[in-house]
């Protein structure tokens, strides 16, 4: 039994910023004590390194890879493809090939670090469709995204619950991406048995699946279940448990989100410059309060107005603060709506925890949702944020995805009882 304190329906409010919380709590950190973020299984498993002359292997490094290396005085951080919050990158990469030339039909982990897939499980005639589309078979790739939650409970303790699912939103929308740029199908699926898959992998509640991402060609064959469980293997290199993150991931399981009929979004990108914009993307530490034409804009948000390859339906509404956008007038905007005129840019940066950044750009996104699975909207959230970092990119301007806000005083401000899922912001 899930802890009242943790019922579905208060799982947010729980992990809520308000003034005084972040005052009464700065979390402040001992950089130090920094757990890993990567995941390595022993060496005596079969390790390929990645051939971007492959297209399989290049569409795999496009989901996830390193792409700056980034010094700092005593630290070097590794940048991804992916925004991640704090750059603590909490997700995990498996993926299962089957019937494609030239590669073992298997479940690989993707090995970050060394750009290199990991043989962790030969299949037979079982696979990981038994779990995520039941009844089928994929001939192609299954891409599985899980997250290590300690390695972003670390830093920002309970309100890490937003924070890994939001991240498991950007992996999987990075694996969108890169479909798109490979000219793939895409189907994101989001309800599956992951209480069944966890226990399959053997994640021993360190690790949760998240979503799932199917490229490949369905036919109606069955598959079974994993003949044998996958050993287990700590995704950093010490763990400390979190009762309320474990309690709420269990209690974000249910119920189902509804179902919808699969739309594929009409991007009209150039599939190059798309990739290009993929191994490009860098959240913006700073703003030079400079505009940005209407017509970037446009583009931006016609991006995010895409509907998503997925069955599992929640509603995100779109909240904009314009502050900078040549030729449309400053104020909020819900869609195309303007709901209040006038320069919001010192209320903006207020509500993001004082951050400049939020202020100081051409327009400052909330989303915000009602959902009905509320794991699954926080991750359909992230799959927009990073098609609005890989849009901004893709115009030359630059974005940064904003976790901290001070949530009930954004819903007055927006005028919405919905819970806010996310911020970002994006400018020059």
């Amino acid at each position: 039994m899930v802890p009242s304190k943790l019922r579905l329906r208060t799982v947010h409010g729980q992990t809520n910023h308000s003034y005084e919380s972040v005052k009464i709590n700065p979390n402040y950190v001992d950089a130090s004590t920094q757990p890993s973020a990567y995941k390595a299984y022993p060496l005596f498993y079969r390790r390929y390194p990645l051939d971007k002359a492959n297209q399989t292997h290049a569409l795999i490094e496009a989901t996830s890879t390193i792409t700056l290396e980034r010094q700092y005085r005593h630290y070097t951080a590794q940048l991804r493809v992916i925004p991640s919050a704090g750059g603590l990158y909490p997700t995990e990469l498996y993926v299962q090939i089957r019937g494609v030339e030239g590669i073992i039909s298997g479940l690989y982990h993707y090995e970050v670090a060394h750009n290199q897939l990991t043989l962790i499980y030969e299949l037979i005639d079982d696979g990981l469709e038994a779990y995520i589309c039941p009844g089928y078979t994929i001939e192609g790739l299954i891409f599985l995204v899980s997250c290590v939650y300690f390695r972003s409970s670390w830093k920002y303790e309970e309100r890490s619950l937003r924070y890994g699912f939001l991240d498991g939103g950007h992996h999987l929308g990075a694996i969108e991406a890169a479909a798109y740029a490979f000219n793939h199908s895409l189907e994101l699926v989001f309800d599956f048995d992951k209480t069944k898959l966890n226990q399959a992998m053997g994640f021993a509640h360190q690790e949760w699946a998240l979503g799932a991402a199917i490229a490949g060609n369905a036919s109606p064959h069955p598959r079974r279940e994993f003949r044998l469980p996958i050993p287990f293997v700590c995704g950093t290199d010490y763990f400390i448990p979190s009762g309320f993150l474990e309690q709420g991931y269990e209690a974000t399981l249910a119920p189902a989100s509804p179902r919808q009929p699969l739309q594929t979004p009409a991007w009209t990108y150039d599939r190059p410059a798309l990739l290009d914009a993929i191994y490009r993307r860098r959240s913006a530490r700073y703003f030079r309060q400079a505009a940005i034409s209407l017509d970037d804009y446009q583009a931006v948000v016609s991006a995010i107005a895409q509907p998503i390859a997925t069955h599992s339906q929640e509603v995100i509404e779109i909240y904009a603060v314009v502050l900078r956008v040549t030729g449309l007038a400053p104020g909020l905007y819900r869609g195309e709506e303007l709901l209040q005129g006038g320069d919001f840019s010192a209320q903006a940066a207020y509500l993001c925890v004082d951050q400049r950044i939020a202020g100081d750009g051409a327009v400052t996104f909330f989303l915000a949702a009602h959902p009905q699975n509320y794991q699954t909207a926080m991750q359909v959230a992230g799959v927009l944020g990073q098609r609005l970092y890989l849009a901004s990119t893709y115009a030359a301007i630059t974005c940064t995805g904003i976790g901290a806000y001070y949530d009930e005083e954004t819903q007055a401000f927006l005028g919405t009882e919905k819970d806010i899922l996310y911020a970002l912001a994006i400018g020059r």
